[in-house]
């Protein structure tokens, strides 16, 4: 398990030193970017629905999912709950979509990487995750088609956590994260100047914005699960993540650049200039209080179906220091549908049978106004969870592929259509086991 935890970390490093950035919505152009953190890969096959928790699967949402009940059977001898180590990547095409036409964008990007370690009634988890992220290319384009402003960013907010989640009862747990925040968002502005004849001005002025985040914020977890019959289990969950402040320290620089007149493309030149910002060099940035609950029933072990609702207080959020006129915040909210199938997860023969199938959908207001049009989201998602190892059967390779549409073509605004191509590994072993020998 140990070789397999080394091989893993050096391809995702490997990879993330070629991937490209984490998103190419110009929605990121908004806050803090486009929320990337939306769950394991399980979690997103099901449309994002969280509400399932067991010991051999990792739940990124919820901290209760570190604790849980012991393991039957005859490899853990009944008496433990598995080291869990997950790793995930995600690959995106996207069509963009106004009323001028269509433009195509791909990313690429690290998801997770996460280990779950079991210590009695009490579970400890701990990992690294980008949560938002920032990639965008605009042009400003007036009715006689001259563009007058071009915009690109880069950045995002990634986030460390550890947690502890504890077994009270046999049907309840509950668990609580830690969360430090940090990151940097960087924005470059370029306002393109005309002479009286048309013609693009040589120098023109560019200006570049960063802001360097980082704060901390905690997140609690329930979950409850109890048999209704003799075959269906009910479970709910419910999370709740306090709002908090991020600091955010800022600089803006004002630099002389050459613009080429036919592809509009920039050039600096040594005339570099920091602007005095005052008391906005740094400032303070609101992170969403957040609460989710959810419910499933199903037969352990055979499929469950879910539903999970979310409420976040983005209508909090603002930036001092970059406000943009044409943007607001409102109320987030999500709903998440899904669930899985198995044809029988202990079978020996027929590798299907023990292979886990997903779908789910979901619908979503991101709580990003711009020019007074609420930006929404639709999703509908698959994925297949395909056990690997000989030795036990509850590691598993998962795919998931998703479907889904942002924002709208409405006051000249840019809908996304995106395909997600979702991979990721969860291991299980005991890595703690004292060999013996005769």
């Amino acid at each position: 398990m140990i070789k397999r935890f080394i091989v893993i970390c050096i391809t995702i490093i490997s990879s993330a030193a070629f991937a490209q950035q984490g998103t190419g919505s110009p929605y990121s152009f908004y806050g803090i970017g486009s929320l990337k953190f939306k769950g394991t890969v399980e979690n997103r096959s099901m449309g994002g629905m969280s509400v399932y928790l067991d010991s051999i699967h990792f739940n990124l949402k919820n901290p209760a999912s570190y604790a849980g009940n012991p393991l039957k059977g005859p490899y853990f001898n009944g008496e433990s709950r598995p080291v869990k180590f997950t790793v995930a990547g995600t690959m995106t095409e996207s069509t963009l979509e106004s009323n001028f036409g269509e433009a195509n964008t791909n990313s690429t990007i690290f998801d997770y990487l996460a280990v779950s370690v079991p210590l009695g009634k009490f579970g400890l988890g701990f990992g690294l995750l980008p949560y938002t992220s920032v990639g965008y290319k605009l042009d400003d384009i007036t009715d006689d088609s001259v563009i007058v402003n071009r915009f690109s960013g880069e950045g995002g907010l990634n986030r460390v956590f550890a947690g502890l989640g504890y077994q009270v009862t046999e049907k309840l747990s509950v668990g609580m994260d830690f969360n430090y925040n940090f990151g940097n968002i960087q924005n470059v502005a370029l306002e393109i100047q005309y002479t009286p004849e048309g013609d693009v001005v040589q120098y023109q002025t560019s200006e570049f914005n960063r802001s360097d985040l980082s704060g901390l914020n905690v997140n609690f977890g329930l979950n409850y699960k109890t048999m209704i019959t003799d075959k269906l289990e009910l479970s709910t969950t419910a999370t709740y993540a306090p709002g908090n402040k991020l600091s955010s320290d800022n600089i803006r620089t004002l630099s002389t650049v050459t613009v080429d007149a036919t592809t509009l493309q920039t050039t600096s030149v040594s005339n570099t200039i920091e602007a005095d910002l005052g008391e906005q060099k740094s400032t303070k940035l609101t992170l969403p209080a957040t609460v989710s609950f959810g419910v499933g029933v199903g037969d352990p072990k055979s499929w469950f179906v879910g539903t999970e609702y979310t409420y976040q207080s983005s209508a909090d959020f603002s930036n001092p220091v970059f406000p943009n006129q044409n943007s607001t915040f409102e109320n987030s909210s999500r709903i998440a549908v899904g669930g899985f199938f198995i044809p029988d997860y202990n079978a020996f023969s027929g590798y299907l049978k023990r292979v886990v199938y997903r779908a789910g959908f979901n619908f979503a207001n991101t709580g990003l106004v711009v020019k007074d049009e609420s930006i929404k989201e639709f999703g509908i998602s698959f994925g297949l969870g395909l056990p690997v190892g000989t030795r036990n059967m509850f590691s598993n390779a998962n795919l998931g592929l998703e479907f889904g549409k942002r924002g709208t073509t409405n006051q000249n605004l840019i809908q996304e259509n995106f395909i997600n191509l979702n991979v990721s590994l969860s291991l299980n072993s005991r890595w703690f086991e004292q060999r013996k020998y005769k």
